[in-house]
């Protein structure tokens, strides 16, 4: 009989101690770890690096902003770029969207959800993204190309970050 007890003890003791785990678990906000959720500490703009230049080739680092054309795109309110103002590669890449590939990545020509919301809504499978490969990088990088179902071209040089719409594509 005093076994039994024990256990039943023992029982309660672990789902007093279960209840109060869930409780303060509960009542922890989220993202208290980390100290720059809530919001209150200082803020500053990041800065861009802008090309760098060695001998005849120009490296663009992944967080280079394209230079525009001043213009805003009406359709989708993003800064206006051509062609010839990037990187050497994106030519390369819109030859091989244009002739339908092949392409030198497996993920080329996959649906671009826009799940960052800054390119126009459309219904799923209207985007389509295509890889500009990076000089020196070992993976895909963070350059890429987006096609609209009409044709529309859109660039980013940091991974869905920002976009430019490409100058002179419907």
């Amino acid at each position: 009989m005093a076994a039994s007890a024990g256990r039943q003890r023992y029982r309660w003791l672990v789902l007093l101690a279960s209840a109060v785990l869930l409780v303060i678990w509960f009542l922890t906000p989220a993202g208290q770890d980390d100290p720059g959720a809530s919001g209150g500490g200082p803020t500053s703009s990041p800065t861009v690096p802008s090309a760098v230049s060695t001998d005849d080739t120009t490296t663009f680092p992944e967080t280079s902003p394209p230079e525009t054309t001043g213009s805003v795109d009406p359709d989708s309110g993003l800064p206006v770029v051509r062609v010839d103002d990037l990187p050497a590669q994106v030519a390369e890449t819109i030859a091989l969207i244009e002739d339908g590939g092949p392409f030198p990545e497996d993920r080329d020509g996959i649906t671009f959800e826009n799940r960052e919301g800054i390119l126009p809504d459309a219904s799923r499978g209207y985007y389509r993204e295509y890889t500009v490969p990076t000089p020196g990088s070992d993976d895909r990088g963070a350059r890429r190309i987006v096609e609209g179902g009409d044709g529309e071209l859109y660039w980013t040089a940091d991974h869905y970050a920002s976009f430019a719409r490409i100058a002179g594509y419907p």
